[in-house]
Parts: C-alpha cells; sequence; structure tokens
C-alpha cells in the first residue's frame, strides 16, 4: 500500500515526477546513493521523530546526523526516535521507505538545512526500492516543509 499511496501522491500533486522502482534495495543510504548513482549526502532520509507530544518527519541530508542540543533549540525537548512498527503506523511507511509524500497521516514536515547544498536530492518513495529524483526547493515546497537546522 505504501507504494502506491506515494504514486497516488505524486500523480495528483507532481504528476511530472517519476517515482522509481529499482531491483536493487535503497533502505539504507549507502544502498540508496549507489542504486541512484549519486553521493550518500545526496539522499534524503526522512526521520520520524518524537519532540514532546508532537510527532514530527524530519527530512536531512543522508550525510546528516540530528544534534541532540540544536533539535531543542529549535523544538524545547530532544528527539525521541520511534520504533518500526510505530513509524509503519503513522506514515504507512516501512522504515527503509520512509518519505514526506503519501502519508497515511498528516505529519509537520521539517527539512535540515543540510539539503541545501544540493540542486536535487533522492529521497525514498514508500518502499525500500522505490525513490525519486526531485529538486531540493520543489521537495520542501509540495510537502509545505519549513527549513531548521537540526544536525
Amino acid at each position: 500500500m505504501s507504494l502506491s499511496s506515494v504514486r497516488a501522491w505524486f500523480a495528483e500533486h507532481a504528476p511530472d515526477i517519476e517515482v522509481l522502482v529499482t531491483d536493487t534495495s535503497s533502505a539504507t543510504v549507502t544502498d540508496a546513493a549507489n542504486t541512484h548513482k549519486v553521493e550518500p549526502a545526496q539522499i534524503a532520509k526522512t526521520i520520524c521523530v518524537r519532540a514532546g507530544e508532537r510527532i514530527l518527519l524530519i527530512v536531512t541530508s543522508g550525510a546528516s546526523r540530528l544534534d541532540n542540543k540544536k533539535f531543542k533549540n529549535v523544538f524545547g525537548t530532544r528527539p525521541r526516535m520511534l520504533g518500526a512498527e510505530e513509524v509503519l503506523a503513522l506514515t504507512g511507511h516501512p522504515v527503509g521507505g520512509v518519505c514526506p509524500f503519501g502519508l497515511a497521516t498528516p505529519l509537520p514536515v521539517y527539512c535540515d538545512i543540510s539539503m541545501k547544498q544540493f540542486d536535487v536530492v533522492v529521497p525514498a518513495a514508500g518502499a525500500g526500492n522505490a525513490a525519486v529524483k526531485i529538486s531540493t526547493p520543489r521537495m520542501a515546497e509540495l510537502t509545505k516543509a519549513q527549513w531548521v537546522e537540526v544536525c
């Protein structure tokens, strides 16, 4: 269902963007970079976290890590990672395919400034072997993301 929800989302919001399904895994940053022939930093990884009572998605460069101090400066609390089952239940996407598109539950999306160094990024698309190539500003615009510095 997850891949189909992402395809339906793009059909409605950005029909010019193709969802790329490959025979090889893109479930990790390294796998995705190898599969799509880009640097690991160009992979846009989506992390589902709890910030106090809020659950949100953070999209970062594949080479970046959340910085607890920076995260707390922005959200007022430290991030708590959600378990795989909770991520699947909230997003509709399995770990390795989590993305800010075609979500089962509307969640706020935040893009870390680490991605601004790239004109095009490669986020997952709802499955461990699916992704899209999308301009960084367009991804933020389509997902109504706010830019933050949390890495």
